[in-house]
């Protein structure tokens, strides 16, 4: 079997390529107007990181570095941030997946604002 940094790597680029796809056939079909090609590869992200769960969770882990971490990984980052945070609920700990979603959200937008206004005072 294939080293799991290889194995990584590999699924990692064909997400990313996966993902470059959706966004193209998105944009070309429901314009600019809205991030439909983020929307659906954060919702198929999540899906298909729900159902690798189940499928290898029963055959071991063998393939979850190209599919989970680096398939899914380079398609939406998302899916495993969905993932942690049904995990937190599945185990008793509503109050800490509430934190964590809150949290993750409400820190990398004011991190996305925060590089933005660096970058736009630096480089403009």
């Amino acid at each position: 079997m294939m080293h799991p940094v290889l194995q990584v790597a590999l699924g990692g680029a064909v997400g990313a390529v996966a993902r470059h796809g959706v966004n193209i056939g998105a944009g070309r079909l429901f314009g600019p107007g809205i991030p439909a090609g983020t929307l659906a590869v954060n919702v198929a992200g999540s899906f298909l990181m729900g159902l690798l769960v189940v499928v290898l969770a029963g055959r071991g882990n063998a393939l979850a570095p190209l599919l989970m971490t680096g398939a899914l990984g380079g398609f939406t980052t998302f899916s495993a941030f969905s993932l942690d945070a049904v995990t937190l609920w599945q185990r008793g700990q509503g109050a800490v997946a509430l934190a964590y979603v809150a949290a993750s959200v409400g820190l990398s937008l004011a991190a996305l604002l925060a590089g933005l206004t660096l970058g736009q005072k630096v480089l403009a």
